[in-house]
């Protein structure tokens, strides 16, 4: 089995309707260039007891805590985040902000030339963290870091589809296409 070994191309993609009747998103777009990711799912569990011992564990998803860090943060993609905007150059940032509800997607090649591609499905990020370091004789070069928490859709309680384009049965439509539109969940014919 193949192993993840890189990452590129973060997404990102306003979800602007999630509800009973359907969910929809603005066209994808993309972030600066990627250094890492880390993506930690937390679920609820409580054990179950019966005859003195346990006889079941009972979990659920809650969210999925995600770290990202890129090579810069653009003032567009900053206030795209965040909910600020940008005037003739300027960001500008309020305290009514509200940062708008993602999804975001990314593709991690593996060492058999292949990638894995992920999307997460409806969250939110936190406000741009910054660090500012005096030059000095070897440079120090700063990077943006994001740190957001993504969990289901009301729609269909789906909160990320991954898929490989080196497994059995994958769509090629939907691989080609993963960074055009959020996919929709595939249908089995």
């Amino acid at each position: 089995m193949a192993r993840q070994i890189g990452l590129k191309d973060i997404h990102i993609a306003i979800l602007t309707k999630d509800d009973a009747t359907g969910v929809t998103y603005a066209v994808p777009t993309k972030l600066e260039r990627a250094i890492n990711a880390k993506l930690s799912p937390k679920s609820n569990s409580e054990n179950i007891y019966s005859d003195d011992a346990v006889e079941d564990i009972i979990s659920s998803f809650e969210v999925i805590e995600v770290e990202i860090e890129l090579n810069q943060l653009s003032l567009e993609s900053r206030a795209k985040l965040q909910g600020s905007k940008v005037v003739k150059g300027v960001l500008i940032e309020n305290k009514d902000d509200i940062a708008p509800t993602i999804a975001l997607g990314f593709k991690s090649k593996k060492n058999n030339v292949k990638y894995r591609y992920v999307w997460l499905l409806k969250g939110k990020f936190e406000l741009a963290s910054d660090e500012y370091d005096t030059e000095a004789e070897k440079p120090k070069v700063q990077s943006a870091k994001l740190k957001g928490e993504f969990y289901a859709r009301d729609y269909d309680g789906n909160y990320r589809f991954i898929t490989d384009d080196d497994i059995e049965g994958a769509d090629g439509t939907v691989i080609s296409s993963w960074f055009t539109a959020v996919p929709d969940e595939p249908q089995i014919i």
